[in-house]
């Protein structure tokens, strides 16, 4: 293995660890290689084993993660554990001698408290990079409205609605993911994506949320160790920024038979941009996206943005292609894993020189938006950012 190469060990190796792992190995030519996996779950191991396989890269196998970490094997970690396992690990990770640079997949902790730890010990290991795999972003038709909303085509964001209409949680190991405890709440563990492109467009952080939403129809006929799930399975939720700019989202869990499963809409005071995707992204890996007053419209895998102004109107609407020439492998998630390494990579590359693109901060603001929203459901009123995190 060449001087150069950056070693990677992915703690967790389930569903979106294997995904990272596939995503990796087109990154190869990079000067990547997978040396290292844990996971406790011996089904998982074989899985990732046989991945190795495939790509001829003789990997190491442990059970625990400090066992990994004790190797030295790594320059790189990719933490891809169950939520409520990501507090203890990234903690193990940030006070272990050895440094190690970490992708920590989201939602970053389950408690506002927990992420601030994490954010305090990190500032304390300038030698670590940690950037959170908040990837949404690096969808192609998400980049293009996230670059016309930053060109100034829409003037002052003042709204941005999120729909998000689509099949229940998925099965996982041990069926984690059914409660709250584990999953930081289903506005934590699903839509802490949103929140974060809410705030990147509004360009501005929340100052309070307010909630609706219940169990409804999802899970209430199963029971694990004598406990009926709990996480919720629709919502609507408002959140308020500094700037004065709004943002919604509209959640619903028990919505297979929806064309699109997400739509994307933001306003300023000159223009619209909105965006969708067909249900089901993991089923079909399609998704469509973008309209504006300047009006915007995108489609994925087809990748097509429509901008128009308010002046020109309809028949002034124009068609463009939202591509990325760099993305190798679309996976799960249309190629934004993929890029969400690329840019990751860079960093660590970059010696100290170039920060994460998706940093602890937005990590932290985002779980925090979801945390005063699971509150605001349960206490029926606004839920102010101060009182779950306190000031930025």
């Amino acid at each position: 293995m060449a001087d150069n190469t950056v070693r990677y060990g992915i703690i967790g190796v389930g569903m979106m660890g294997r995904e990272h792992f596939i995503n990796l190995s087109h990154l190869r030519s990079e000067g990547v290689a997978v040396v290292a996996v844990a996971d406790p779950h011996l089904p998982s191991q074989r899985l990732a084993q046989d991945l190795a396989k495939s790509f001829d890269w003789p990997i190491q196998v442990f059970s625990g993660h400090r066992e990994l970490l004790d190797s030295g094997l790594c320059d790189v970690v990719i933490v891809s554990t169950p939520n409520m396992t990501h507090y203890k690990i990234l903690m193990d990770i940030i006070n272990h001698p050895k440094p190690h640079h970490v992708l920590v997949e989201k939602p970053l902790c389950t408690t506002v408290a927990d992420c601030k730890e994490v954010v305090d010990a990190a500032r304390k290991r300038p030698d670590i990079l940690v950037q959170v795999g908040l990837e949404y972003r690096y969808m192609p038709p998400v980049a293009k409205l996230i670059e016309i909303v930053k060109g100034g085509t829409l003037g002052q964001v003042k709204m941005v609605a999120i729909r998000e209409h689509r099949f229940p949680f998925l099965v996982k190991v041990d069926n984690w993911n059914r409660f709250n405890v584990n999953t930081g709440g289903t506005l934590v563990e699903k839509c802490c994506h949103f929140f974060d492109l809410m705030r990147l467009f509004a360009g501005a952080n929340p100052v309070r949320v307010m909630a609706s939403g219940a169990v409804d129809v999802n899970h209430k006929d199963e029971l694990y160790d004598g406990k009926v799930p709990d996480i919720i399975d629709n919502a609507y939720v408002i959140v308020e920024f500094e700037n004065g700019s709004r943002g919604m989202l509209d959640l619903c869990m028990f919505a297979e038979g929806s064309k699109n499963e997400q739509e994307i809409s933001v306003v300023g005071d000159i223009g619209k941009v909105k965006f969708s995707f067909p249900l089901a992204v993991y089923a079909q890996g399609t998704m469509r996206a973008a309209k504006s007053l300047l009006s915007g419209e995108a489609f994925v895998p087809e990748s097509i943005v429509r901008v128009g102004s308010r002046e020109a109107g309809r028949d002034g609407v124009q068609t463009i292609k939202a591509k990325d020439d760099r993305i190798k492998y679309d996976g799960l998630h249309h190629g934004s894993s993929y890029l969400e390494h690329t840019h990751f990579l860079a960093a660590v590359r970059a010696k100290g020189l170039q920060a994460p693109a998706v940093d602890l901060q937005d990590g932290l603001v985002s779980v925090a938006i979801g945390v005063a929203a699971q509150l605001s459901i349960e206490r029926g009123r606004f839920i102010t950012i101060e009182e779950v995190k306190g000031e930025f």
